[in-house]
């Protein structure tokens, strides 16, 4: 029961933060800080949670050579600027090439 408690509470406080950003006054949203933070911001949360899915399994520090083959394979592509599709392909591709040659 606990849990459920937790899941309903958990998604009506994600539905009211959601709601909250659509009923902001635009001149709110206007404020050079604001735009600036919620330009960062999401930048910032994606790549921590590559960095912590890269270099990480459960609780414990797990530097995987097919994973961050993976990663860096993505990376290259980013520089070559790639469409974001290809760009999951190649990093995709790469860790499974690695992980059948052993690897990882």
């Amino acid at each position: 029961m606990m849990t459920w408690m937790a899941v309903i509470a958990t998604g009506v406080g994600c539905y009211l933060l959601k709601f909250a950003g659509l009923a902001a006054p635009r001149r709110m949203l206007d404020h050079p800080w604001i735009s600036r933070f919620a330009m960062t911001v999401p930048v910032a949360l994606l790549a921590a949670l590559i960095a912590v899915q890269s270099a990480a399994d459960g609780q414990a520090i797990d530097l995987d050579p097919a994973r961050l083959g993976g990663v860096a394979a993505a990376l290259a592509a980013l520089l070559l600027r790639a469409p974001f599709l290809v760009v999951i392909a190649v990093a995709a591709a790469t860790a499974g090439v690695l992980r059948a040659l052993g690897i990882g």
